[in-house]
């Protein structure tokens, strides 16, 4: 019996229902000796442009080269990469008659959330602004999520894309550390700006993406997995990042910084023995260093009239603007103001003009209604549950005599990178989410990053242990399937 593409998909992407692909599928591609996949074979890589665009348009994002190179603005590199990766990738899947994307639920949220936000601009307070939300920005990162989701496959690539933005932040925080001591880049009385725009442009934007990818790079600071040279680069980088989120005085920063802490202590003790009293005494060594001004602006969190006399009086103009938000929500439950526009509206009833929510739950459901909360919510509680589904398939048995089919198709090497990674993301969406409920962020690249992030290590692990499952089937331990066909290291073991 011969495999088609599409029954080779189903081995591999798991389309069909159910936890683990059918044994028909199962018997036909091992009768017919196909190709090993990501999810048959645990080494094996697939080299395509798709990838190499991904971490391309990545790099771009991250390090805006524009903003220093001018004239790169008239090339828009990350839109090119962009369709460098996503362009093979689709012209790939249709020479092998496959589905133009993997489809996930994350995927369906993210298309049903841009749903609405089109559907909503006929009914904002300005349809052209909303509308080029959604072309300029959201648009984008649909098309870069999917992109993630049909290249990130390996533990390998998963582990790359960390490492590289690893290194885009690490240099974004030590620009900061270098802005700061020379006086440069500062505002509202010496908090820290970004030295680059986008998702670093401001003090608490900065700080966001400080808590949120700090705890991926103490992950690989800490796992005795890697060489000295990465671990002590991670390390240093760490150390940056906790300096930039302190000189950006950020008080959303630092109440996410602490959620974060606290979260990462309780997922990572299984990282290395140690884990928690060495990131209690990290803390507790810094906390000297941090200048006396942090902490004067960290007491007015609970001090609103130190607040209003030191500082902006900002404390109480979020209050406001909150409030506002919600009362633009109330006022128009089920188209919004528009995506990206609640600071456009300024009805007379408005005291806080030209302002944003400064919280992601109030701004989107200011900007697209009770829809597009839902599906917002809805993405947030799925980077939840596939996190906590991936650290249970990881999840070792408890007595060494009890099965283990994971191992199978997966080694020992990558099984701990997949875990320490789900470790470090889940405490990164954390942080994300606490520094959010402080920030307007709903359109910004951060989530939708650790999201796929998230999602693709569920999915490999997914995959590899469905085909762990079938490759322990009667009917697969019975075939011969000639190993010629596979790369040594790739060969499953059967019992």
């Amino acid at each position: 019996m011969n495999t088609t593409p599409r029954s080779r998909e189903r081995l591999t992407f798991n389309y069909g229902p159910g936890t683990v692909p059918s044994r028909a599928v199962v018997e036909a591609a091992l009768a017919s000796e196909a190709q090993p996949t990501f999810a048959t074979a645990a080494y094996a890589e697939p080299r395509d442009w798709g990838y190499f665009g991904l971490l391309a348009f990545t790099a771009v994002l991250m390090l805006r080269p524009q903003d220093t190179i001018r004239p790169l603005e008239a090339v828009h590199l990350a839109e090119l990469f962009a369709i460098v990766g996503l362009g093979p990738m689709i012209l790939h899947r249709f020479a092998k008659r496959l589905p133009v994307f993997r489809v996930t639920p994350e995927t369906i949220g993210l298309m049903f959330f841009g749903v609405v936000i089109l559907a909503t601009v006929p009914f904002s307070v300005w349809p052209g602004g909303a509308f080029k939300e959604f072309t300029d920005a959201y648009l984008k990162i649909l098309v870069v999520f999917v992109l993630m989701m049909n290249t990130l496959t390996t533990p390998k690539r998963i582990e790359t894309v960390t490492w590289l933005i690893i290194l885009c932040v690490g240099y974004v925080a030590a620009r900061g550390v270098f802005d700061y001591a020379r006086g440069v880049n500062l505002i509202e009385g010496g908090r820290l700006a970004g030295s680059i725009g986008g998702i670093f442009g401001n003090p608490n934007d900065l700080a966001l993406n400080m808590v949120t990818f700090l705890p991926i790079a103490a992950v690989v600071a800490m796992s005795k997995r890697h060489s000295m040279l990465r671990r002590g680069t991670a390390a240093f980088i760490v150390v940056l990042m906790m300096a930039t989120i302190v000189f950006t005085k950020s008080r959303g920063g630092a109440v996410g910084l602490v959620v974060m802490l606290f979260a990462f202590v309780l997922l990572g003790r299984k990282i290395r023995p140690g884990f928690t009293a060495m990131a209690v005494a990290a803390v507790l060594l810094s906390t000297p260093f941090m200048p006396a001004s942090f902490w004067d602006r960290m007491a007015s969190i609970i001090d609103e009239h130190q607040d209003n006399v030191q500082y902006t009086g900002s404390r109480e103009q979020r209050r406001q603007v909150m409030q506002e938000g919600i009362a633009a929500f109330v006022e128009r439950p089920l188209t919004g103001v528009g995506a990206g526009q609640f600071e456009n509206y300024n009805p007379p009833s408005r005291k806080v003009r030209w302002r944003e929510t400064h919280n992601v739950l109030i701004q989107v459901a200011a900007d697209t209604g009770i829809f597009g909360l839902l599906a917002f919510c809805f993405l947030i509680v799925r980077g939840v549950m596939a996190a906590t589904a991936t650290r249970r398939m990881l999840k070792r048995p408890r007595r060494p005599r009890d099965p283990d089919p994971l191992s199978a198709v997966m080694s020992d090497d990558d099984r701990r990178a997949l875990h320490d990674h789900t470790v470090g993301t889940t405490a990164a969406l954390i942080g994300w989410l606490t520094c959010a409920m402080f920030a307007s962020v709903a359109y910004g690249w951060t989530f939708y990053y650790v999201l796929a992030l998230i999602v693709a290590t569920r999915e490999l692990a997914h995959h590899r242990l469905a085909a762990a499952h079938a490759l322990a089937s009667p009917r697969a331990k019975t075939l011969s399937v000639p190993a010629a066909r596979f790369p040594r290291r790739a060969v499953p073991r059967m019992a």
